[in-house]
C-alpha cells in the first residue's frame, strides 16, 4: 500500500517541533520517566552517540557502529524509557570538545558501568584510573593491573567491548610489539586519539 504525502496539507513548523521536543524532555525528567538520555555530537573522530542514565555516562558509540542497534541494546539491557535529550548531556559534550581541542587531559563525569561486568569491568576501571593521558600500556600490563597476568586475551575483549570509549581510554592500550592493535572506532580513530594525546 502506497503512503500519501500530506506535508503540503499539514505543514510542519521546525520551531514548533523543537518546542514540543523541549517540553517532552522537560516533562519526562520532571515526572522521573527518563531513564536514558541520548544525543549526538560532532568530533575529530566523526559523529559520536552519547547516552547517559541518572547514574552517569553509559555509552559512547562511533559512527561505524549501528546507531539503531546501539539504542536497541540500551533499551533491552537498561530501560526502554529513552529520549533524545541533548541538554542532559551538555556537560560531557563540553568536556569532549575540550579534550579534542587539547585543553582537557582527564574527564570529570560520573560513569554508569551497567554494561560492563566481572573481569571486563575490572579491566576498564583499572584502565580508567591507571593509564593516564599521553601514555600507553600493553594488553599484558593491563592484565597484570587487573590481577590476572595470563588474561591478555580477556583484556583485549574488554577493550573491544568497552561501552564508554574515549572517556574510558581503551585507545591507550597497544600491543606489546608497539603496534596500535584493534579499536572499536577503527584504526584511524585510534591513531588520531593517540596522536592528539602525544601532542598535548
Amino acid at each position: 500500500m502506497a503512503s500519501t504525502d500530506l506535508t503540503h496539507l499539514y505543514p510542519v513548523d521546525a520551531n514548533h517541533l523543537r518546542r514540543l521536543r523541549t517540553r517532552l524532555e522537560r516533562d519526562a525528567q520532571a515526572g522521573d520517566l527518563l531513564d536514558i538520555a541520548y544525543r549526538t555530537m560532532d568530533s575529530a573522530v566523526g559523529p559520536l552517540l552519547l547516552a547517559a542514565t541518572p547514574l552517569g555516562l553509559v555509552r559512547v558509540a562511533f559512527a561505524n557502529e549501528d546507531r539503531d542497534g546501539v539504542l536497541l541494546t540500551l533499551s533491552e539491557r537498561i530501560s526502554p524509557r529513552m529520549l533524545e535529550a541533548p541538554a542532559r548531556l551538555d556537560p560531557i559534550v563540553r568536556q569532549l570538545d575540550e579534550y579534542f581541542a587539547g585543553r582537557r587531559h582527564t574527564f570529570d563525569v560520573t560513569l554508569d558501568w551497567s554494561l560492563s561486568r566481572g573481569f571486563r569491568r575490572t579491566v576498564l576501571e583499572h584502565l580508567n584510573t591507571d593509564v593516564s593521558y599521553g601514555t600507553t600500556a600493553s594488553y599484558a600490563t593491563l592484565a597484570r593491573l587487573a590481577g590476572s597476568p595470563n588474561a591478555v586475551r580477556a583484556v583485549g575483549t574488554a577493550c573491544a567491548t568497552n561501552p564508554i570509549p574515549i572517556v574510558v581510554p581503551c585507545h591507550r592500550v597497544i600491543r606489546s610489539d608497539g603496534a596500535a592493535g584493534a579499536y572499536r572506532g577503527g584504526p584511524v580513530a585510534k591513531r588520531l586519539l593517540l596522536d592528539l594525546e602525544h601532542r598535548g
